[in-house]
């Protein structure tokens, strides 16, 4: 009689079971992710790949329009490889300024955002779409409430860290943030008929009010309050009114060309795309292919792969900014570091939500890939204060300071003369 052996139920193993005999604090990968310096080089990396993106894509979708309107297919790709440039330089600089250096031009920045949003209402001012929140200086024209986007960030993230002790009495928590200096903010860009760069101003302060640990009461109260005040501006303006039918009636495709263009666009696209430089909506049938519509053509040439390559670095650009909020001692980098990220992936959201038909047609660009000079510039302005913030954390601050002795060390095993042996 042969005895065979009942082979035992495999066990699972646990999820903190070391893998391969590797302790998952000591694995590889998460021995990077935890890295002092992950953060700083995953900032760096997700905003040259978003650049890179927008450059190669506003190439794309404008030369047809640039031709026509110009003769010239480079001429909008020129300019805004230009303000490409110009921003990575104050990107560069903004990123080695300091907290201090921050804080102390609070005031200063809002100040003068103010006092440009301002003279949109001169003859300075230039209307653009139906928009009044242009300003023409000399040969170029800036949108003031670009900067005011960054003021807002920096002098609220400079008031809430002050008055972090006294932020549970309501009249300190909107005082003077919401009140004037929000007000001001939003109500100019209001008076200019740009609801979706209000609505972009609004997110930001809400993410600055929630970063600093403000009573969610006051957040209930200040949401239905400004939900009436959006509701308002809707109903009094025919062009915002028609642009809510459009979206949630669409009998025919030239009540709502745009966006049902945008949504042809990417149908076309499909799961490979047509194409780098082949889309077909570009041709004159999608209105502004190059800015606020620039997703839809991302799709049509690049597929869904390319529209997924875009989410994904927004959601790791929201990491990073994640890691260094909860990482953070200091009250005035967690605060900022909200508001440039409430304020950037609010925007995203916006902008991608009207091309897919989530949301009606608001008109804001696509942060870091949409063409315009002026957002372009902020923007990376604003993602380079946040990557000073990554670079002064103590961890990564020793670690980019030893590099240079590692270097040394390096070099020092390398003979001291070509010929000696």
């Amino acid at each position: 009689m042969s005895l065979t052996s009942t082979p035992r139920p495999r066990e699972r193993r646990r999820e903190d079971e070391p893998v391969a005999g590797i302790p998952p604090q000591e694995h590889p990968i998460w021995a990077r992710l935890e890295s002092p310096l992950s953060t700083y080089y995953l900032l760096i990396a997700v905003v040259a790949a978003l650049l890179l993106i927008g450059l190669v894509m506003v190439l794309s979708a404008s030369s047809v329009a640039a031709v026509q309107a110009r003769g010239d297919a480079f001429v909008t790709f020129r300019r805004q490889l230009v303000f490409a440039v110009i921003g990575v330089v104050g990107a560069v600089v903004a990123s080695r300024m300091s907290v201090r250096t921050w804080r102390s031009l609070a005031i200063p920045m809002l100040l003068g955002a103010l006092c440009l949003q301002a003279l949109v209402f001169t003859p300075l001012g230039v209307n653009v779409l139906g928009n009044r929140n242009w300003l023409t200086l000399g040969p170029i024209q800036i949108q003031p409430s670009e900067i005011g986007k960054l003021a807002l960030v920096v002098y609220g993230a400079s008031v809430l860290a002050t008055k972090r002790r006294l932020l549970g009495q309501w009249r300190h928590a909107i005082v003077p943030l919401v009140f004037p200096a929000g007000a001001l903010v939003v109500g100019l860009v209001l008076l200019g008929h740009d609801l979706g760069t209000a609505l972009v101003l609004l997110a930001t302060l809400a993410g600055l009010l929630w970063a600093s640990g403000v009573s969610g009461r006051l957040f209930v109260l200040a949401g239905g309050a400004a939900a009436v005040g959006v509701t308002a501006m809707v109903l009094v303006s025919g062009n915002r009114m028609h642009r809510l039918n459009t979206w949630l009636g669409c009998e025919e495709v030239h009540q709502c060309w745009q966006s049902q263009h945008g949504l042809y666009a990417l149908a076309d696209g499909g799961l490979s795309g047509l194409g780098l430089g082949a889309s077909r909506e570009k041709w004159l049938w999608l209105p502004e292919p190059h800015n606020d519509f620039i997703f839809a053509i991302i799709g049509e040439e690049l597929g869904i792969g390319g529209t997924l390559t875009v989410l994904v670095l927004f959601a790791l650009l929201t990491l990073a900014c994640y890691r260094i909020v909860m990482r953070t001692d200091d009250p005035f980098v967690r605060v900022a570091t909200a508001g440039v990220m409430a304020w950037i992936i609010s925007q995203a959201m916006i902008n991608i939500g009207s091309v897919i038909g989530l949301l009606p047609v608001i008109g804001v660009p696509l942060p870091l890939v949409s063409s315009g000079g002026s957002a372009l510039v902020m923007t990376l302005a604003a993602l380079g204060m946040v990557i000073s913030f990554a670079r002064n954390e103590p961890a990564c601050k020793r670690a980019l300071d030893a590099r240079p002795r590692v270097m040394l060390r390096s070099l020092s095993v390398f003979p001291a003369g070509r010929g000696r042996r």
